[in-house]
């Protein structure tokens, strides 16, 4: 399974440092932040599963963040507060919020709502992935997820396996995001219930890496597009663009 990256937004340095230390515990990738600028920064930066927001930001409103960020995009959002009231917890669904959870809450709760919601966004994610009609741009070069087609930027249809599409589009996904080998494994299910051990899951990705950079770098041997970061595993370096068809 894919690590999850969640952002842990409260403007309580030791509420955002307990919480995040604990969701690292549990197998997340958290990520504090303070404010709506934070927030803006990390989303620009990569992925985001699920954001946990806190309502009371200082001189921030956590609710009108919620919103403004629903009518943008479709990041799984739990509300974090306080302020407990059923027309209070009414006020953060009615602006997009996927869960509201009370404070002081149980971190257990928490972990199991974090769960659930995550669980519902990949449902709904995978079903995205299978009606697929967008195309990825990246340095001139197109690949277009409806028909499974890959064009150089001379134009020329180049052809990939099944595992080399589905590795292109784990990566086209996640630019600029470092993932381990383990990360990509689950994305493109490569362990299944074949049994394998860590070392030869890492060996097969590296192989399908080495085959994909063969057909899109320059010079395999020194790749520009995607690149080994070292200590972790590889990064799809090219800014991506995407068009919906």
């Amino acid at each position: 399974m894919t690590i999850p990256r969640i952002l842990v937004v409260d403007d309580d340095q030791d509420m955002r440092q307990m919480v995040t230390q604990f969701l690292r515990q549990n197998g997340a990738m958290a990520l504090p932040a303070g404010t709506e600028a934070d927030v803006r920064k990390h989303l620009d930066g990569g992925r985001v599963d699920l954001i946990l927001l806190d309502v009371m930001l200082g001189d921030e409103n956590g609710l009108e963040i919620c919103a403004r960020l629903r009518s943008e995009q479709d990041v799984p959002i739990i509300m974090v507060s306080a302020l407990s009231a059923d027309h209070q917890r009414m006020e953060g669904y009615e602006v997009g919020a996927d869960d509201y959870i009370a404070k002081p809450f149980n971190p257990d709760l928490l972990l199991a709502r974090v769960k659930a919601v995550l669980s519902r966004a990949r449902r709904s994610s995978s079903l995205v992935h299978r009606r697929n009609t967008k195309t990825f741009e990246f340095h001139g070069w197109a690949y277009n997820a409806k028909r499974g087609e890959v064009l150089s930027p001379a134009g020329i249809q180049v052809t990939l396996s099944r595992r080399e599409l589905a590795l292109l589009q784990t990566l086209v996904a996640n630019p600029h995001i470092p993932l381990t080998r383990e990360e990509i494994a689950a994305a493109l299910d490569v362990t299944g219930d074949t049994g394998q051990t860590a070392d030869a899951t890492g060996r097969a990705i590296d192989v399908l890496v080495g085959r994909l950079r063969s057909k899109i770098e320059k010079n395999p041997k020194d790749p520009q597009i995607l690149r080994t970061e070292r200590g972790v595993g590889y990064v799809f370096s090219a800014d991506v663009t995407v068009q919906d068809q």
